[in-house]
């Protein structure tokens, strides 16, 4: 029933409409992995269907950088008629094979958002621990497809280390021990290859902190060590300036008005979240929203979020749920 409804939005060329009603408002994509054709990942988006949506994209918007978005927004003059921004979050290497061949193909820009310490080596993303942790038939009932997002939140209410021994002990109950270092699925890419995709100059590079907190678990005197730590080492490893930050998880809730006030005092030009919306004229540049893209993401849903028939249907909805005078 979905896919007829929205197949019907379409043909009635309401995508058309909302597209053209929101021209003047951007868009920032959110991606985090990506895969080949004969992969079955959910959670990746295949080839083939990154180049669709690149089709897609090269016919009815204009990718701009983000850094270009965040440059119009703080001279406050009109943005760029159907902008796109892409962002790719964590930094994983499938980025490298499989999304920056077609940024050259497509001439498309993008933004790399990167944990230092995850690219320096020194630690693998805990999230991914946990999807690591799915992947053995003997794991608890806690991290089951139906009670796995439950669980995250629980995590990422936790302090760092609180969080990190939970894993531990789910390892240890499981009997299985976490490698140091993160299996082939879920490595990150070089300094070498960041470096490649940076000069090439499709993709700039922005920070995703030191260890991945999620910032309302940390002190802000932490928060103010992971936005500063991180881009020294972004900025050393890379041989270049980066001025973009990315909240971990980036819900609301995750992050406290002192961390974003943090953010300008230590010379970020913008931020993103993990908040589903439009970019106007006016948004924040510290807390600008985001349209997540998985490879659950069909070519209907992709269209239907990228057009603004969602963002346009959500605010319809809304104004009919408010009580009236």
């Amino acid at each position: 029933m979905k896919r007829l409804a929205l197949e019907m939005m379409e043909g009635l060329g309401l995508f058309g409409l909302a597209r053209a009603a929101s021209s003047r408002m951007a868009r920032i994509l959110m991606y985090h992995n990506f895969c080949a054709d004969g992969e079955v990942l959910p959670d990746h988006v295949k080839a083939s269907v990154l180049r669709q949506q690149f089709d897609y994209l090269r016919r009815h918007f204009h990718v701009i950088r983000l850094s270009d978005l965040l440059n119009q927004l703080q001279s406050g003059e009109p943005l760029e008629s159907h902008a796109v921004a892409l962002t790719i979050d964590d930094g994983r290497r499938n980025c490298y094979q499989y999304l920056f061949p077609l940024l050259r193909e497509f001439k498309i820009p993008a933004t790399f958002f990167v944990v230092s310490s995850f690219v320096r080596g020194e630690e693998w993303i805990w999230t991914d621990k946990i999807h690591w942790l799915r992947e053995h038939a003997n794991h608890p009932g806690s991290l089951a497809s139906d009670k796995i997002d439950g669980f995250f939140v629980k995590l990422n209410q936790m302090r760092p280390e609180d969080r990190d021994l939970t894993i531990e002990a789910i390892a240890a109950a499981m009997g299985v021990r976490i490698p140091k270092a993160p299996p082939a699925k879920y490595a990150p890419c070089t300094w070498d290859e960041l470096r490649e995709m940076a000069d090439s100059g499709l993709v700039e590079i922005g920070s995703h902190t030191v260890t991945h907190p999620i910032f309302s678990s940390i002190t802000d005197a932490e928060s103010w060590h992971e936005l500063t730590v991180s881009r020294e080492q972004i900025e050393e490893g890379l041989g270049g300036r980066i001025s973009s930050f990315c909240f971990p998880n980036g819900k609301p809730g995750d992050y406290r008005a002192s961390q974003m006030r943090q953010l300008k005092d230590v010379g970020y030009a913008g931020a993103v979240v993990t908040r589903y919306g439009m970019v106007g004229s006016r948004s924040n540049p510290y807390e600008l929203p985001r349209i997540g893209i998985s490879g659950e993401t069909s070519r209907l849903t992709f269209a239907k979020y990228l057009d603004g028939a969602e963002y346009y249907q959500a605010r319809l909805q809304g104004s009919f749920s408010r009580p009236q005078a």
